[in-house]
């Protein structure tokens, strides 16, 4: 089976990576961190969320970050943004895309923001129509996709559900995201493909954690059916507060180790990413949880003189 040539890579780990983070991690190092993956060659890097700060206070400086990174042309620099008020600081601070986010689990929805989906999307409305007349490249994101931890099973119609409504708010493009981890091989293919039909199979984008080690299995069984898009975080960093025993997001060394020994192109330095996860979980205090960001790492620390 043919794989693709080329894929892209969106770098959520300042963002999805460390919002859940217990000890606040200064505005700096988050710049630097961003920097890193900015030179590394990334060509989109989650790198802010506008929402309120009681809920999420480690993005509480999401403006601070976005001031002071260098940017490079041609990135974009993502952030999440919720509401009329966030979108407006989103754009204040020269944010290229915002994100918008909805479940494919009415339990999960209900859970997280107390609404159905259906709520959920209609709420996503204005702030859709106003990034459009800001200029703002628009992204939806599905999470629970395939499974939620309340209500088990998630329908594959669901899913190709809320894609439509998200494809019908103007999106250009669209995240599938296994926000627990459960997802095999077999059934990633069925529901992207699923989704497919909803929504072009070039705009999607997978969103894997690695909660039962199924992460790069279901990067590669998307990459058998022309899913070209995925993200990852640089040293496994994440996981979700909603869901009970959820990992961080397959992490990016492991990504693209895998997808440079398949000869596909990311146009990512592999090591300048191992540096950044490096210089994140030293901060943090704790070792990256990617094994071939690790291995790489002392491998490189065993060959110096």
């Amino acid at each position: 089976m043919n794989l693709p040539h080329k894929v892209k890579i969106v770098e959520v780990g300042p963002r999805d990576g460390l919002q859940n983070e217990r000890e606040i991690i200064p505005a700096a190092v988050k710049v630097a961190l961003v920097d890193r993956l900015t030179a590394a060659g990334f060509a989109n890097i989650e790198a802010a969320s506008f929402v309120s700060p009681k809920w999420v206070p480690q993005m509480a400086t999401s403006a601070e970050v976005m001031a002071g990174i260098r940017r490079r042309p041609g990135v974009l620099y993502s952030a999440l943004a919720p509401n009329m008020q966030g979108l407006e600081a989103a754009h204040a601070a020269g944010v290229d895309e915002v994100v918008i986010f909805g479940a494919a689990s009415e339990a999960f929805s209900q859970k997280n923001i107390n609404c159905s989906i259906a709520e959920s999307v209609q709420r996503f409305r204005p702030v859709a129509l106003a990034a459009r007349e800001m200029g703002l490249r628009l992204r939806g994101s599905i999470s629970c996709a395939f499974g939620c931890p309340y209500q088990g099973e998630v329908s594959s119609d669901t899913v190709a559900d809320v894609v439509g409504r998200m494809r019908d708010l103007g999106c250009d493009e669209i995240d599938i995201a296994d926000t627990i981890g459960v997802g095999t091989p077999r059934q990633v293919q069925q529901v992207m493909a699923r989704a497919a039909g909803a929504f072009p199979i070039a705009q999607l984008s997978g969103h894997f954690h690695d909660t039962y080690g199924q992460a790069l299995a279901n990067i590669y069984a998307c990459l058998e059916i022309g899913v070209t898009t995925f993200h990852s975080s640089v040293a496994g960093l994440g996981g979700c507060p909603y869901a009970k025993g959820a990992t961080g997001n397959v992490a990016t060394e492991d990504v693209l180790y895998m997808l440079h020994g398949l000869g596909i192109h990311t146009g990512i330095d592999l090591g300048a990413v191992v540096d950044a996860g490096q210089f994140i979980a030293s901060h943090l205090g704790r070792k990256a949880a990617s094994r071939a960001g690790n291995a790489l790492a002392a491998s490189r620390a065993a060959a110096q003189p």
